[in-house]
């Protein structure tokens, strides 16, 4: 009878390829929007999982995310390594500055400044230079889709020179970083570097990096710095890096229109694919009640003429799924090079989660069209 059922579905070939046709532009359009919403939701952490050095961060209580951080006093520094369990602290920088071009154009940056002597926070991928020479003179290092933004169409080259805060920058180096939420170049820098390129504040310390002692839980390191660090009118509280990267895609995910733009185009994925495969298999089995009718007067169940049904609309499912996911994937591949869709891909808990949504589309088609089949009588084989 399965043999039956493959040959039932492929002798309408226009009906087949419509159907696959459905699922395979319904998989294309959950799968692809799906991984670019989770991309554009990661690089809003990108910036923390960058920092690979230290697993602890320390911040003020009214950080709401990592680009809202009010500036501590430098006092909390040495308060904070007082904590026992906490091996190192050191001191970072994160905000935007003003950046100006030899040619007169402003770009808007993101600029890290990172401990003198351990460069905690440095980049790990290195392309041109290397990260020892941030100990130069007015030195800093660029990304290199931040170097491509600021000098388009130039070869990288080390040595350019710029002014952030009327003070000179060198570029010494050219790294790679996870792309950022905003399309801002990143540049790294050393603390005491980044004083003279940032306006003057009366606090610039934005975070402080930690790592706990071998053998004592993070999480642990945390709740002590948050209970010992605690003075009148102001609170320091002491994430994990995973527990600072959650809280920062929390507050995208609730306070920005992401989710709901992109919801709705994944759900319009989910709706077509129902829409399209739904009625093509619907008419599909319409036009084969002959053939149905004739199996249930040779004797064959309902219960096998279900299965049948279901079989027929697993084989267009998962004929259109593979499709649907192989052009994703070469969708992806080919726009690999664009430097705004860089890092953006398919995550093996999106194809099962869009492989269990089409597995739903085709058995609701199914169950659809079988109600046809289940009333059929089996004489309408003799009628004229």
């Amino acid at each position: 009878m399965n043999w039956v059922a493959i040959k039932m579905l492929l002798g309408d070939r226009v009906k087949y390829l419509g159907i696959i046709f459905g699922i395979a532009f319904a998989t294309l359009l959950m799968a692809q929007q799906i991984a670019i919403f989770a991309g554009i939701i990661g690089r809003t952490a990108s910036q923390i999982t960058d920092v690979r050095d230290a697993d602890i961060w320390v911040m003020d209580s009214k950080t709401r995310f990592v680009d809202e951080a009010p500036a501590l006093p430098e006092t909390d520094l040495n308060r904070v390594r007082g904590v026992p369990g906490v091996a190192w602290a050191v001191k970072m920088y994160k905000g935007q500055v003003q950046a100006r071009l030899d040619n007169g154009q402003y770009r808007s940056c993101i600029l890290f400044g990172i401990d003198d002597n351990s460069l905690v926070g440095a980049p790990r991928q290195i392309i041109l230079g290397n990260v020892e020479d941030l100990k130069r003179p007015d030195a800093v290092i660029v990304d290199k889709a931040g170097y491509e933004y600021m000098w388009p169409g130039q070869p990288l080259e080390l040595g350019r020179v710029f002014e952030m805060n009327d003070r000179r920058a060198v570029v010494v180096g050219i790294c790679k970083v996870s792309p950022p939420f905003t399309t801002l170049p990143v540049m790294y820098t050393r603390y005491s570097q980044a004083e003279w390129f940032v306006p003057h504040e009366r606090n610039l310390m934005t975070f402080i990096l930690a790592k706990p002692q071998p053998g004592v839980p993070a999480e642990e390191v945390c709740k002590r710095i948050e209970e010992q660090t605690h003075v009148e009118h102001r609170q320091l509280i002491a994430l994990t890096q995973d527990q600072f990267k959650w809280k920062t895609i929390k507050y995208f995910l609730s306070s920005t229109g992401i989710p709901v733009n992109f919801g709705i185009t994944i759900s319009l994925g989910f709706i077509v694919g129902i829409a399209i495969a739904g009625q093509t298999f619907y008419l599909f089995t319409v036009e084969n009640l002959k053939q149905f009718g004739a199996l249930k007067a040779m004797g064959v169940c309902n219960t096998r003429i279900l299965g049948m049904i279901f079989l027929q609309a697993l084989v267009v499912g998962g004929v259109g799924y593979g499709i649907g996911c192989g052009l994703t994937a070469g969708f992806f591949e080919a726009t690999s090079h664009v430097t705004h869709l860089a890092g953006l891909g398919m995550q093996p808990e999106i194809m099962i989660g869009v492989g269990c949504a089409v597995i739903f589309i085709v058995l609701l088609a199914s169950v659809l069209s079988a109600r046809r089949v289940l009333l059929l009588e089996p004489a309408i084989v003799f009628r004229g």
